[in-house]
């Protein structure tokens, strides 16, 4: 993509217009937007899991927006121009959803805030230690945890669960699992994102 927006690759051209409208169906104010957004600004997309759409979406947000600034350009998007910084402002407030700026105040995070989701679907998380419980907890023996009403005892720090609904609802529920487990593949995206706004501190 680096090469085609530097006008070295004219080949891959398609790619970049493929590019480009996907980046123009995350603007709102955009003729061809259509992705979702939940009342509280979350990208939202059907299925479960959904901060794997908004950790990831993110991401490719400030990687683009990063090409398009180096190439000095600008996203057509119809009737409306978009720049690199409109790009990351859409990314910054993605992060900061999920870090607690959201109607719950919940940080979707575990461990970071004061207020963090308890009860989430993970067998290390919610079983006991082995300095808590030295004898072997077998593959069956586990549901009494599971079905506690009781937080975890194990704070798996820096797991992001799956997130709120559409309707920026999250139930603290081990049961909920498409809301409450947290998975590489949530995080592993996040970690760019919060690499880039680290580095660049400044950014609004």
């Amino acid at each position: 993509m680096q090469e085609v927006l530097d006008g070295t690759t004219y080949s891959l051209q398609s790619y970049k217009s493929s590019a480009d409208s996907f980046m123009c169906t995350l603007i709102p104010e955009s003729s061809s937007s259509h992705i979702q957004y939940s009342p509280g600004g979350l990208i939202y997309k059907p299925g479960g899991s959904n901060l794997q759409h908004a950790t990831t979406i993110t991401f490719l947000l400030l990687v683009y927006a990063n090409y398009l600034e180096k190439s000095s350009q600008i996203l057509n998007c119809g009737t409306i121009s978009v720049s690199p910084s409109m790009l990351r402002k859409i990314g910054k407030r993605q992060v900061d959803y999920i870090l607690g700026e959201n109607p719950k105040g919940i940080s979707y995070m575990v461990g970071y805030s004061n207020y963090y989701p308890q009860k989430i679907h993970h067998r290390g998380s919610t079983i006991p230690s082995i300095n808590d419980h030295p004898q072997v907890i077998g593959c069956n023996e586990g549901s009494i945890y599971f079905n506690s009403s009781q937080p975890n005892p194990n704070v798996l720090v820096g797991a992001i669960v799956g997130g709120p609904g559409e309707d920026d609802v999250y139930d603290d529920n081990r049961d909920e699992f498409r809301k409450s487990e947290p998975t590489t593949y949530i995080n592993a995206p996040f970690v760019g994102a919060l690499a880039y706004f680290a580095a660049n501190p400044n950014v609004n």
